[in-house]
């Protein structure tokens, strides 16, 4: 078990808070680095950065016991469905669809965590998370269907490039992003009852290493690092720190002292930092609906952290479901 006490739920909350804050501005200005680098080459540079940065949390605290099978299967699940597979279903689902169909269908990822947590952690969701939850659903839908970029979307919907097929195949890759989302909280709730929240970052990125190392360097051997601007590489270390150590290591500490489901409300900060972004560095107009999904983001944060009477949480070892 972790030597150290889990975080007061103020804290808690606050780094489950910071860490979608976090992702949704490298999500933002993650879009220079896209159009530089390979998607994989992107991603192996990333966690190698990370594996570098992060070298003094691999070894094993002395009050640490040993890892059981069941615990290291979990960190490779934890990495595989969370960092891989998330990135290739997210990436080729954008592809095959618009950025419209992927931000509404994310906005399920809330839902979906507190699903998986009521079904494989076995945690008692009450109603007012049940109603953070929809706010939050509703509130990434609201962002997504807020962009400009709609309507142009809309009405290329099914060009020469998206056939129907396409379109159908890239709308289950993007519910298979969701799942894969989900099943990261849920399994990252699981891996902080045994494990430290720095070793569950270093470890998850090493997978992530691990899995991306052959396509990264198949792409790298033909790759012109040369033609890379310096300004990129600044920006491409910021993105790897943000993507594989501060958002984890805050996401993993929250959840010490979070329910899975409570802790997936506040994916509704990702879209509402991203935005945010895009309006004070990148220059873009708020519209009335993003407006208003502000508002419903702001309430389903509010349902599910403010304090209410006594109640029993329910704390099981009740992942041998996994």
């Amino acid at each position: 078990m972790p030597s150290t006490a889990p975080p007061s739920r103020p804290v808690a909350y606050a780094c489950l808070a910071l860490s979608m804050a976090l992702v949704g501005s490298y999500v933002a200005l993650s879009k220079p680095l896209a159009a530089v680098l390979p998607v994989f080459l992107l991603a192996w540079m990333r966690f190698g950065i990370g594996a570098l940065a992060m070298l003094h949390w691999l070894k094993k605290p002395h009050h640490e016991p040993p890892m059981a099978p069941r615990t290291r299967w979990l960190l490779f699940l934890e990495s595989f469905l969370g960092n891989f597979l998330f990135t290739v279903c997210m990436i080729y689902g954008v592809k095959l669809t618009s950025a419209v169909s992927a931000g509404v269908i994310m906005s399920a990822i809330p839902a979906a965590v507190a699903l998986m947590s009521w079904l494989f952690l076995r945690e008692r969701v009450p109603p007012r998370t049940w109603s953070a939850v929809a706010c939050a659903v509703a509130g990434i839908a609201l962002f997504s269907l807020s962009k400009q970029e709609h309507l142009a979307i809309t009405s290329q919907g099914l060009g020469a490039e998206n056939t129907p097929n396409q379109v159908w195949l890239g709308q289950w890759l993007l519910v298979g992003a969701v799942v894969c989302e989900a099943a990261y909280s849920v399994i990252g709730k699981k891996l902080t009852g045994s494990l430290g929240p720095r070793r569950i970052t270093s470890l998850i990125n090493l997978w992530g290493l691990a899995l991306s190392t052959p396509l990264g360097l198949y792409i790298a051997w033909d790759f012109d690092f040369a033609g890379v601007g310096w300004s990129t590489w600044l920006l491409l270390l910021f993105y790897a720190l943000a993507a594989c150590m501060w958002t984890v290591w805050l996401w993993m500490t929250g959840l010490r002292s979070v329910p899975a489901a409570q802790g997936g409300v506040f994916t509704v900060l990702l879209p509402v930092s991203a935005t945010l972004v895009g309006v004070v560095v990148l220059g873009e107009t708020l519209l009335p609906m993003q407006w208003l999904a502000f508002c419903v983001a702001l309430v389903s944060v509010l349902l599910a952290t403010l304090p209410t009477g006594p109640t029993r949480h329910v704390e099981t070892d009740t992942a041998q479901n996994f």
